[in-house]
This record gives structure tokens, sequence and C-alpha cells, in this order.
């Protein structure tokens, strides 16, 4: 799976009605700004409360059909596209999602999930998959077919574009791939693959209809897209609005709602503010301090999203002084994870254990949480010859805490009688900035399974790999783990690895953020199990108006 944190989309023309976004939330990686700076506006073309269930209804948590409900996500402005396999910003991928299905989603846990498939099955090699579709269909009426999956993920891995899912299809031989029956596709790969439904799981390799390869009428149909997803087309006017309906038909059942409305509101204020004025009923990506002035007040309902965001210093481990291992556990052992996440993400989440997927499906819960102990820090300073140990820790304001985080370690690193210098980074080029330069640097992550954070971020060749984690034999590790068929002997190799990490890897893991959302007190559905970028985040056929 691309790793979309360095990605940096330079920031589009405003619309009339509102300020242009400056820095962006991003899927996958999760590392775009939380905040913009603060200001208020109207949002233009908004009316008051949406026409919801009767309010005979109101608070009985009794799922309901009716109603628009309206979704203000931070837009892209005029250059916003339907397109799913574009779709980078949190909005664009609600809407995807809406309009769209894949073949797997994320569960909770960070497993895949059947969607579209309806069951796949591995030779014993785990070098090809017969994956079988369910009846469903696209909202002009025609089925969802094996060639409609090839044409999509062909579309996807086209050379000549940049779509996001195209590194993560990269297993798979889609010349030698075919379909052997209306609803039935045979994946052949290039190598044995245990977790190939993650790759089917993957953000933004959404299956759309068969249409003409390398034609600009390709494009073109997006204007107006037909998918397979909950709701259908209706309007779309970029950076500002799209209207989408119920599609009666839909395989997992008719949404609740009647239309879906999303509105680019940018500033994170306005957000709030629109929520609280009735203008919206869903709010996107609010702050931790937003949350805590609103959370059971009764205006308004605050949703946490735990375990969304890793949380994290990144040592580069092959140069000095992290290329002592001795220095990496040190700094390990200055953190005091609880002041961090009080202070830097005001409380809104929980602290970590120097492992990235805290609740995720194959994670070392069994590991001993660390705790901070400076005498002992010093103890291997001193035996690394690193007393009196000066270093730059990069950071930026291009996500939310970083700042925060920075200034709270750099006070408890002088308790250990290191002295920590912040340097301020650019947010436009920080992540690009980071991933080579420096020795220590604020960094954070999105959620994804386990074994795709490896393979992006700790392999010798991963292209993302910020601590400079380069180790032939951890390598092997995770190649054996894909070629490993049971499940229990996979989870032992990838304990094994994180084992490891957790005694000297790169990544000083101090906390994991809740993603937070608000929304009407009207609302009922929204899932609070689903960590940002798995199927139950931003999903709005489950919602209801009451």
């Amino acid at each position: 799976m691309r790793d979309h944190e360095h990605e940096h989309i330079p920031a589009s023309s405003p619309s009339p009605a509102f300020p242009a976004l400056r820095r962006r939330g991003f899927l996958a990686a999760g590392a775009g700004a939380g905040v913009a700076a603060l200001g208020t506006f109207g949002l233009a073309g908004c009316g008051g409360a949406s026409g919801g269930a009767g309010a005979d209804g109101a608070g009985d948590g009794k799922p309901r059909r009716g109603g628009r409900l309206r979704a203000a996500f931070a837009g892209g402005g005029a250059n916003e596209t339907l397109d799913p396999h574009l779709a980078n910003l949190f909005g664009d991928v609600a809407r995807a999602k809406a309009l769209f299905d894949k073949l797997a989603d994320y569960g909770p846990d960070l497993s895949a999930k059947p969607r579209l498939a309806a069951k796949w099955e591995s030779n014993k090699a785990l070098d090809r998959w017969k994956v079988t579709l369910r009846e469903a269909t696209f909202h002009d009426g025609k089925p969802v077919t094996a060639a409609d999956v090839l044409y999509s993920y062909r579309r996807i891995a086209d050379p000549k574009k940049a779509f996001r899912s195209k590194a993560d299809l990269e297993p798979i031989d889609l010349e030698e791939s075919r379909a052997v029956g209306k609803r039935v596709v045979e994946f052949r790969l290039k190598r044995p693959t245990a977790e190939f439904p993650h790759v089917m799981a993957a953000f933004g390799a959404y299956i759309v209809p068969e249409g003409p390869e390398g034609s600009g009428e390709d494009e073109k149909r997006f204007d107006e897209p037909v998918g397979s997803g909950p709701f259908r087309f209706v309007s779309f006017k970029p950076g500002t609005s799209t209207v989408l309906k119920r599609y009666e038909d839909y395989w997992d059942g008719a949404a609740y709602l009647d239309e879906l409305e999303f509105v680019g509101v940018n500033e994170e204020s306005a957000r709030i503010n629109a929520l609280l004025g009735g203008q919206v009923e869903y709010a996107h990506e609010l702050a931790p301090t937003t949350a805590r002035a609103h959370e059971g007040k009764g205006q308004i309902e605050i949703v946490r999203l735990k375990n969304s965001a890793m949380q994290a210093f990144a040592m580069k481990t092959d140069r000095p002084p992290f290329d002592d291992k001795r220095v990496r556990e040190a700094f390990f052992l200055i953190a005091d994870r609880e002041e961090l996440v009080k202070g830097a993400l005001s409380g809104a989440g929980e602290k970590g254990n120097d492992l990235f997927g805290k609740g995720y499906e194959n994670y070392a819960d069994d590991l001993p949480q660390r705790e901070q102990d400076l005498d002992r820090a010093r103890e291997l300073l001193k035996k690394a010859g690193a007393e009196d140990l000066k270093v730059t820790l990069d950071t930026s304001d291009v996500a939310a805490g970083f700042t925060e985080a920075a200034g709270i370690f750099r006070d408890q690193a002088a308790k250990a009688g290191v002295t920590v210098k912040v340097r301020q980074g650019d947010p436009d080029s920080y992540w690009s900035d980071i991933l080579d330069s420096g020795t220590l640097c604020s960094y954070r992550s999105g959620a994804m399974p386990i074994g795709t954070h490896i393979s992006q971020r700790l392999l010798t060749g991963s292209t993302t790999n910020a601590t400079k984690w380069q180790h032939k034999d951890f390598d092997a590790l995770y190649r054996e783990a894909q070629s490993t068929a049971d499940d229990s002997a996979r989870a032992d190799l990838y304990a094994r690895m994180q084992r490891r990490l957790h005694a000297e890897g790169g990544f000083l893991v101090w906390g994991f953020a809740d993603w937070i959302v608000g929304t009407a007190k009207k609302v009922g559905g929204v899932a609070r199990e689903a960590p940002a970028n798995t199927l139950d985040w931003a999903r709005f056929d489950k919602v209801w108006l009451a």
C-alpha cells in the first residue's frame, strides 16, 4: 500500500464560497494537517435543518428511513474529482465509498472483510487466488462482473497514470490474471502472498464499470459516475457540494437516508460552527480542544475513533547517534508517554509501546508496556559514550500535536542529560524533507494492516523507510510470513518481528490519537469502533436521521 504522508497536493484555487485549504487531511498515512487557521464564515448554499424523520422517533435509537444528511469535510477546491482511483483527501474517499465498492475493505482491527467479493481462496503456493463476486449491480442496473474487476485493476496499474493504489496492486500479474466465469476472477500473483485480501482492500482499489481503455472518454464518464455503492450520483460542484441519492437495489441493503450531501468546509472552526448552527449534521476532523469544549454538553455528539493515528518520533538507525541500539533504547526510556498524550493530544488518545498498530490484527499486545526510566536511560547513554548528547529534532505544524510533542520531549530529554534542539520544518515539504535527512523527527501514520506498515517502512527496499531500518534477516522474516498460509504461524512470525522492533527499532511510538467527528443529536448509526481508513469510518449507508 502506497504511503501518502510524504505526498503534497498543491493548494487549489479557492472557490467563491470557501477559503483555500492550506494543508489537507490525507488517507492511508493520515499525515495532513489536523486544523487549519481558525476563522468563521457563512456556509453558502445551505439552508436550515434538513428534513429528517419525524420528531416522534427522536432519541429512541431505532433506525428509520428518510431525510438528507449534510456532511462537512475539508475540500480540495476546483481540483476535486469523483474518479475514485484519484481520491486522496478524506472528503474524496468518503464520496468514493458512497458511490463505489471495493472487493474487500478493512474491519476495525484492520483485517480484510469481504465486500463485492463474496469469497476468496488460494492455491497451496499462495500465488493464485480465486475470487467469487457476490450478485451486485451498478447504478445503471448492469451486473458487476469479473471483466469490470479486471478492467478496474488494469486501469489503476496503467504506467502512464498516477492512481493511488498502483503500488498496492503491484503483486498481481494482471496480464496473466483472467475471468474464469462471469463472476469469478483468477488472480495470478508475481510471488506468494498470504495476505492478498489486504491487496483487495487497498485504499482506492474501487471497482468501476468496464469502459473504453486508453480513451479520453474514460475520464469523462466520472463527471457523472456510475458505481455499485449505496448512493448514486445527482450533482457535483467541485469544492462546494456533492449530492447523492439512495440506491434502492444496493447489495448490502438500501441506505436509510434519502439523500447525502458532502459540503466542502476547509476551516475546522467553520465545520464546528456549521454543525452547531444546524447547517450540517456531520462534521469531520475536529480538534481535541473542540471536542473537549462540546463533549457532554448536550448540543452535539462527539465521536472518538480510537487508534486512528500512530504518534511517534523516528530515529534514523543508520547514522550517529542512533546507529547504536543503546542510544535508541535510552530514548525509548526517556519518553513519558502519558505526559505526551495529555500535552500534545489534549488527552485525545492513549499511550503507545514503540510498535505500530495497537488493537490491530497481529499486534504484539503481550509485550510489557514501556515506562519512563531516566536512571536506566542515563546508564545506557554512558555505556554508549553518549553522555551530554546533543541532537536535533525536526518537527512541523504539518500535523496536530507535532510541535507540542517536540517541546514536551525536549524537556523530558533534558532530565536525562540530553540536549534536544527543536527545528521547525516547512509544512509543504516536511514529509519529503525528513525521509532521508536529519536524525530524529516527529512522525505519524494512519491506520493500515501491520504487514503493510512493515512492507512500506521497515524493509531494506521500502520507499518510505524513515528510520532506515535495513536488516536482511528482518526482510527474510517478512517474506517468510507472506508465504505462510497458516494464520497462527504467520502471527508468530509477526510477533518475532515486533519483539525485535520493540527492543531496538527506530520508531519511538509514544501514542495513538483519536480521530474526532461531531454529529447533530438526531444522527444515529455512526460507528464508534472504526479507525480512520476502515470500512465503517465515514460510512453513511448505515446512518439515519431521527
